[in-house]
C-alpha cells in the first residue's frame, strides 16, 4: 500500500471515532475492520499503532485497540501547550531562519492557499501540516521540532476537526500570512504572538472546539 493509502486508512478510522460511530471503551477489531476497508490485517495495525499514538485508541493486552475519549479538558489542555510550543518556535524561526527555511515557509504557504481556493478542508489540514513544520524546521531546535510535532500529532483530529468550522479556512489562511510576516521580518515577539493566537482555543475559538466535541458525544449516545 502507497503512503497516501496508509494515510487514508488511518483517517477513515479516526473519523470513525470523531463521529461516534465507534464508540468510547469499544474494542476496534482488526479483522472486521480489514473485511470493512478490503485491505489485510496489516494496513489496519498500523493505522491503529498511529491512533494510539495520539490518544484516540489504547492497545491493551489480549484486548487489542480500544477506543479512547480524552474529554474537552484534556484537549483544551492540549491546546495550551502547544500554543506555548508553538509560539517559541515562531520566535526561534524569525531569529533563526535561513534562506532554505524561507523558501520551504513561502512554499507551504502557497500550498495552503491553494487548499483554501479548493475548499477542501482536508486536504487544507495536510498543507497546513507541512506549513508548521516548516516553522518548526525554522527554529533550528531539534528537540523544540520534536516536541512541537508531536503534540501537534495528538491534536490532529481536533485541529480537523476545526478547519469544518464555517470560515474557519479562510481566518486560519490568513493568520498564516500574518505568520510568515513576522516570521519572515525577524519580528521575534510579533512572531511568539501571531504563533500562539493561532493556535490557542479561547473565546469563540474554543466555543466552537467545545461545540464540535458536543456533537460528537450526541452522535455516541
Amino acid at each position: 500500500m502507497s503512503a497516501n493509502t496508509h494515510q487514508k486508512l488511518r483517517d477513515e478510522i479516526e473519523n470513525c471515532i470523531l463521529t461516534g460511530e465507534f464508540h468510547p471503551g469499544e474494542r476496534l477489531d482488526e479483522v472486521q475492520l480489514a473485511g470493512r476497508f478490503n485491505v489485510s490485517r496489516t494496513p489496519i495495525r498500523e493505522a491503529l499503532l498511529q491512533l494510539s499514538a495520539i490518544g484516540l485508541v489504547e492497545i491493551r493486552p489480549r484486548r487489542g485497540a480500544i477506543v479512547v475519549d480524552p474529554g474537552p479538558e484534556r484537549v483544551f489542555e492540549m491546546f495550551e501547550v502547544m500554543a506555548e510550543l508553538e509560539a517559541m518556535a515562531g520566535a526561534l524561526a524569525a531569529r533563526r531562519h535561513q534562506e532554505q527555511d524561507r523558501i520551504a515557509i513561502l512554499e507551504a504557504l502557497q500550498r495552503c492557499q491553494e487548499a483554501a481556493e479548493s475548499d477542501d478542508t482536508d486536504r487544507y489540514y495536510y498543507e497546513n501540516e507541512v506549513f508548521h513544520r516548516a516553522i518548526y524546521a525554522a527554529s533550528h531546535s531539534d528537540f523544540l521540532e520534536e516536541q512541537c510535532t508531536s503534540l501537534h500529532r495528538r491534536l490532529r483530529p481536533y485541529r480537523r476537526l476545526q478547519l469544518r468550522v464555517r470560515n474557519r479556512m479562510t481566518v486560519s489562511l490568513a493568520e498564516h500570512r500574518e505568520i510568515v510576516e513576522t516570521v519572515l521580518a525577524g519580528d521575534a515577539d510579533a512572531a511568539r504572538m501571531s504563533l500562539r493566537q493561532h493556535v490557542a482555543v479561547q473565546g469563540d475559538r474554543f466555543g466552537d472546539l467545545v461545540s464540535g466535541l458536543q456533537k460528537m458525544e450526541r452522535r455516541r449516545a
